[in-house]
């Protein structure tokens, strides 16, 4: 048990320890924005659950149920280097991954960081912004296929606040807006957007992972889930 950190946990565990924080007198509330349950009292809350995106949560009924027909978009960018992925029901169906020579060798900046202070004088600076404005068009132009041809759920996006400017700002515009309710961020590190990154976060994002506040890591501290007989088995049964 780790607070600060989300660990990823299976349908069992989550049940279990709904269970185990109601019986504890917590107020079980859901975060619309970030997809997520809170337990909490009056002044403190003690567990977050992120939810599976492709499952929608009722709050009447305090259910989750599967989206029929849920299609799924993540773009992941950083500088010089992005990845975008359409995902219907769980499958990945297309990925494309764009490069761009935006980064100077000497100093290993971006270049639009370098042009906050230096301009866009020189050749080589010439060069790297007109790379960087067609990468991002690129990219757009990719989202927009998505958009066009499919009726996207959700839209994930891992992307730097310094690059926000230059990707919604492109002249090739993304097909959403930063407001826009299906618009949501990616809660995990992005190292290296890539094919295998890709994979990983649609993974991720379609998990339950569980993070304790300091105050409800020392409180359920005596609170230990035990893997069932049946998961045993499963595991072993390969």
């Amino acid at each position: 048990m780790t607070s600060g950190q989300y660990q990823e946990i299976s349908l069992d565990e989550f049940n279990f320890w709904k269970e185990k924080l109601l019986a504890k007198g917590l107020q079980q509330s859901y975060l619309e924005k970030s997809h997520q349950l809170e337990f909490s009292n009056s002044q403190n809350w003690y567990v977050r659950i992120m939810l599976p995106w492709s499952l929608d949560f009722n709050e009447q009924e305090n259910s989750l149920l599967p989206i029929e027909d849920y299609h799924l978009a993540l773009v992941m960018i950083r500088a010089g280097i992005a990845c975008a992925g359409y995902f219907h029901n769980g499958l990945m169906l297309d990925h494309k991954v764009f490069r761009a020579y935006m980064v100077r060798k000497k100093q290993g900046k971006s270049q639009i960081k370098y042009l906050k202070t230096k301009g866009k004088s020189r050749a080589g600076s010439r060069v790297r912004l007109g790379e960087s404005e067609l990468f991002f068009n690129e990219i757009n132009e990719r989202l927009i296929e998505y958009s066009d041809q499919y009726p996207i759920n959700d839209w994930g996006i891992s992307c730097s606040k310094t690059l926000w400017p230059y990707f919604f700002g492109s002249s090739i515009a993304p097909p959403f807006d930063k407001q826009q309710d299906n618009l949501r961020t990616i809660p995990f590190h992005v190292r290296q957007p890539d094919f295998e990154t890709l994979q990983d976060m649609h993974q991720k994002l379609n998990s339950y992972h569980l993070l304790f506040s300091e105050s409800g890591e020392e409180m359920l501290a005596d609170i230990k889930y035990q893997k069932q007989d049946s998961e045993e088995n499963q595991d072993e049964d390969w």
